[in-house]
Parts: structure tokens; C-alpha cells; sequence
């Protein structure tokens, strides 16, 4: 009598194990950004041994590990700088970025191929290879010096000097560590989901390479700048976030087809078209982060702090999900009244302030 439960129940146990196990398959070989987690690791990088040791890192990034022991540091910090940077771009809106603290173990909202997903795979692979290149400036590394020199002055009273960031060598190992994970071959969804990785990864490292600039330093008598020493150097992390959170913005939901001889990705709901180099692409949608749902990865905005007057993403209407706010009052202790001593310190007086504050229902 019991025969038919016991196998319908057996047959329910394997199809549970066999959809868990391809869900472990799917977070182990798509998640490329789980190297975050370095972030918050206490190594001291002296020795091989650890790089199987810390939490994050998949089978390729252990080996470039072993290979390139001197650089983990680097990464450990582009790991700390990408998070930092990611939630001041991201602390105005409803997805605050707080997703990243959660490597290497990442909620869905940042496993599944969303918009979300895109900015933080582009923004960690710049970050990567941005600090490996101020890091070879800086003469922290001994694999790596400053960059090689520009050719000929473009004025008079201009040359070339100081000591450039090596963004040749820093595309070159960060780019190497950032995609170690996405270069194994795997076919179906897995596969697109890594090519699609790859492009935002490139994304970033495209918009670090565009933001390379001039910078000079003055000489001359009475700081006449009538001589200018200058190198060339990367925009800061924080400016390379604005522009890579533009294209989060605009970012496109895609599919990968045949077209012609080859599959590729094209807009999901727009006529067939390459996609462009610049822009990040996503495949799945992502949560409304209004409510708190810890299966897709939302948090919520209960409790945020809101602009009662702004028209943009950090107004109470918008933070709030149209559930209301609260008002608090808060008494801030200020410096005021300060005054200048010659020579050379200041004074101030310390003044209480009322200020008022809103948080989300």
C-alpha cells in the first residue's frame, strides 16, 4: 500500500538533490566577483599556501594566486575600494549596494545576471586593474614600475616626467585575475551567462582606459608655471563609478541568438543590433528592492533616510515606495564662530542645531 508514496517521494528526493546540485554548478562556475570577499580577509599574503585558504577565490584566481603572490594584497584592497565605492554611487537609491558584503556567498539579485550584477562585475574589474596601476606607480610592486614615457612634448615650457600610472600593466594582471573564472567553456545558459560577465568586465576596464588624463605639476619662479612636469594618470575610482553608473542607467536587456553564422547578444525587445562595447548588458530582472525579501537578495528600504525635498532618487516618494515616512528631529554639535589667530591656529565655538529627518515606513 505504501509502494507508490515511497517511490513518489524517493523521485521527489532525487529531482531536489539534482536541482540543488545544479544550482551549486550554476553559483560555482558564474559567479565571477565572489574574489570580493578577499576583501575582508586578514591575510598577510607571505605565503602560497593561503590562497587556498581564503574564502572567494575560484580554481583559476588560487592559481594566478601561486603565480602572482605579490599582487593579492592589491587585489585584496581594489576588493575593499570596489565596496566602499559602489555604496557612495549607490547610497541615493533603493539598491544601496549593500548586496556586496555578502561575498562570496551572493543573493539572487546579484547571481542572476541583473542590471545590479553588471555594475559591480564592471566596476570590480576596473577597480582590479586600477590599483594594480597606481600600485606599480606608487613603487609598491617589484613586477612592476612606473609607466614607459610619452612621446615627444606637445608645447614649450611641457615635459614629460614624474611617474605615470602603469594602466599597460594593470589591465594586463588585473585583467587576468578578474576573468580567471570566466574563461572555462561551458555550454548552454551557463556559457552566455560568462560571455555576458566578460563584457561587463571589458566595460569597466574600457571606461578606466578612457579616463586616463594629463596631470602637470608646476615650476617656475613664484609659481609662474612657466616649466610643467606631467604624467599620465587614471581619473579616480569614484569618477570611473559615475560614468560606469550611466551606463547602469541605460543598461540593456539582452538575449544571445543566432545571427548570421554565430550566436551573440542583441536587445531583448529592440531590433536586432550589436551591442555596443560600452555598454552593460544583463539578462534577468531584477527585485524592486522596495520590500525585504531575502530569497531575491532585497533589503528593503524600511528605515532609509529620504530627501522630503528632492525630485530625484533619494526623495521620500521615490525611497519610500509610496509607503509613507516618518519625521525625527536630531541635534547636531557644530564648530561655529571661528576665528583666525596670527600666527597661525584657529578658534571656533561649539553650537547646537535642530535639524529635521526622514526615514521610510
Amino acid at each position: 500500500m505504501h509502494l507508490v508514496p515511497t517511490v513518489r517521494g524517493a523521485m521527489l528526493t532525487r529531482l531536489a538533490v539534482a536541482a540543488l546540485f545544479v544550482l551549486t554548478m550554476h553559483a560555482a562556475t558564474c559567479i565571477a566577483i565572489r574574489w570580493l570577499a578577499i576583501a575582508d580577509s586578514d591575510s598577510p599574503w607571505n605565503h602560497t599556501a593561503q590562497c587556498r585558504s581564503v574564502p572567494g577565490l575560484l580554481g583559476a584566481q588560487m592559481r594566478f594566486c601561486r603565480d602572482a603572490l605579490e599582487l593579492m594584497p592589491v587585489f585584496a584592497a581594489s576588493a575593499r575600494s570596489t565596496r566602499r565605492t559602489c555604496e557612495a554611487a549607490f547610497s541615493n537609491m533603493r539598491w544601496n549596494c549593500s548586496s556586496v558584503r555578502q561575498a562570496p556567498s551572493f543573493a539572487p539579485d546579484l547571481e542572476r545576471g541583473t542590471r545590479e550584477s553588471a555594475f559591480v562585475h564592471a566596476l570590480s574589474a576596473a577597480a582590479s586593474s586600477y590599483a594594480v596601476a597606481r600600485a606599480c606607480a606608487a613603487g609598491d610592486l617589484h613586477s612592476c614600475s612606473c609607466a614607459p614615457i610619452p612621446g615627444s612634448a606637445p608645447s614649450p615650457g611641457f615635459r614629460w616626467g614624474g611617474c605615470g600610472d602603469n594602466l599597460r600593466f594593470g589591465l594586463l594582471k588585473g585583467g587576468l585575475f578578474a576573468d580567471a573564472a570566466l574563461h572555462v567553456r561551458r555550454k548552454g545558459n551557463s556559457r552566455a551567462t560568462k560571455l555576458m560577465n566578460l563584457h561587463n568586465n571589458l566595460v569597466g576596464r574600457t571606461m578606466l582606459l578612457q579616463s586616463v588624463e594629463t596631470k602637470c605639476k608646476c615650476h617656475g619662479i613664484s609659481g609662474s608655471c612657466s616649466v610643467r612636469t606631467c604624467w599620465k594618470g587614471t581619473s579616480e575610482l569614484a569618477t570611473i563609478a559615475a560614468t560606469l553608473k550611466m551606463r547602469y542607467m541605460s543598461a540593456s536587456k539582452v538575449v544571445r541568438r543566432r545571427v548570421g553564422s554565430r550566436k551573440q547578444f542583441v536587445p531583448k525587445d529592440m531590433d536586432l543590433r550589436p551591442i555596443r562595447k560600452e555598454e552593460l548588458i544583463y539578462m534577468a530582472g531584477s527585485p524592486d528592492y522596495c520590500s525585504h525579501n531575502a530569497e531575491m537578495g532585497s533589503h528593503g528600504t524600511h528605515g532609509r533616510h529620504c530627501n522630503r525635498t528632492s525630485l530625484g532618487s533619494d526623495s521620500c516618494i521615490l525611497m519610500c515606495c509610496g509607503r509613507g515616512y516618518n519625521p525625527y528631529t536630531e541635534e547636531l554639535l557644530e564648530r561655529c564662530h571661528c576665528k583666525y589667530h596670527w600666527c597661525c591656529y584657529v578658534t571656533c565655538k561649539k553650537c547646537r542645531r535642530t535639524v529635521e529627518r526622514y526615514v521610510c515606513k
